[in-house]
């Protein structure tokens, strides 16, 4: 390669001669060269691809953990708060009908509890906390703990018969089991 002496950079024709041989031997080159970085150029638009779907998979897999923490976060509290709805439950059934029908004041005391646990209820369900009422169901261990077997000839064996205590799920997720009283006597289901 000349250069010439004034500022010693190449001339344009001799980079020109020096790149450009129009020998059969370099189209074979060239081509090889172009079928390489078509191989190259697949390969790195593969890998983008496959980043791409990966990062958006990782995307989506927070964006349903973030979802699943938020609906429920609330499961300790709601757990400690069932306590509450089953002791004004208790107080309900603890006062005789015939006692609320004599007392006035007992009546109102009655409905003022009564109330407050449908109130209390309402702001469970609308947070995503249902009561589970598996009367005359058929003992599912997922959601139901069978606390004895009652004889019960007109139920089929295995029935809820009894609830003892309400049972709760949080969106769905069981908060906590329904305590029941189970058939084990009668028709086979």
């Amino acid at each position: 390669m000349m250069m010439s002496e004034e500022n010693q950079t190449p001339d344009a024709d001799e980079i020109i001669s020096a790149t450009h041989d129009p020998a059969p031997q370099d189209n074979i080159d060239d081509a090889s060269i172009i079928a390489k970085l078509e191989a190259d150029l697949a390969e790195a638009r593969d890998r983008m691809l496959r980043a791409l779907a990966e990062t958006e998979n990782v995307r989506r897999r927070l964006e349903r953990e973030r979802e699943e923490t938020a609906r429920y976060a609330i499961s300790r509290f709601a757990g400690d708060v069932l306590t509450v709805a089953d002791n004004l439950r208790r107080a309900l059934d603890a006062v005789p009908a015939a006692a609320v029908e004599k007392d006035e004041f007992l009546a109102k005391l009655v409905s003022g509890v009564g109330a407050t646990e449908k109130n209390l209820l309402q702001v469970l369900e609308r947070n995503g906390v249902k009561k589970l009422d598996p009367t005359g169901q058929k003992f599912d261990p997922n959601f139901h703990e069978v606390l004895f077997e009652l004889d019960a000839p007109d139920q089929p064996v295995g029935t809820v018969v009894q609830v003892l205590e309400a049972g709760y799920t949080i969106g769905d997720r069981l908060l906590r089991p329904a305590r029941v009283a189970a058939a084990k006597g009668g028709p086979a289901s």
